[in-house]
């Protein structure tokens, strides 16, 4: 945590490429302020995604965010792979939306040191 004049902790700034340990120091700060967005397949974000993330394939991310996200977001972005989450996140800066950042690893990361997902269970009637 940074403090803001010596006195009030401030959580650390967005950057460019975080790990999940950044984004969750932001999550427990309370009021985060962010948005975490997640480009993977609706069934992979249905089975498991980072708690809170909201779905927006990749061929509708910037429509999308552009119809419902101030430039000004701080936004969280992951996909199936590092390398789709840098092509989502590129998308977004080319389009005015300068505070992204890639979560590297994303839901798998995440997963990996404990932290909570949420998934979609649909119950089949037979």
């Amino acid at each position: 945590m940074h403090k803001f004049l010596g006195i009030i902790p401030m959580p650390p700034p967005l950057k460019a490429q975080s790990l999940v340990y950044d984004l969750k120091t932001r999550l427990d700060w309370g009021d985060p302020a962010l948005t975490i967005i997640d480009v993977r397949d609706r069934n992979e974000y249905n089975y498991s995604h980072i708690l809170g993330a909201i779905p927006i394939p990749l061929a509708e991310l910037t429509d999308r965010t552009l119809s419902t996200l101030e430039l000004t977001r701080d936004i969280y972005i992951y996909g199936e792979t590092d390398e789709e989450t840098a092509l989502a996140a590129d998308k977004l800066r080319a389009v005015g939306y300068h505070n992204v950042s890639q979560i590297r690893g994303g839901v798998a990361a995440w997963k990996a040191v404990g932290y909570p997902v949420e998934s979609i269970v649909q119950i089949l009637s037979i």
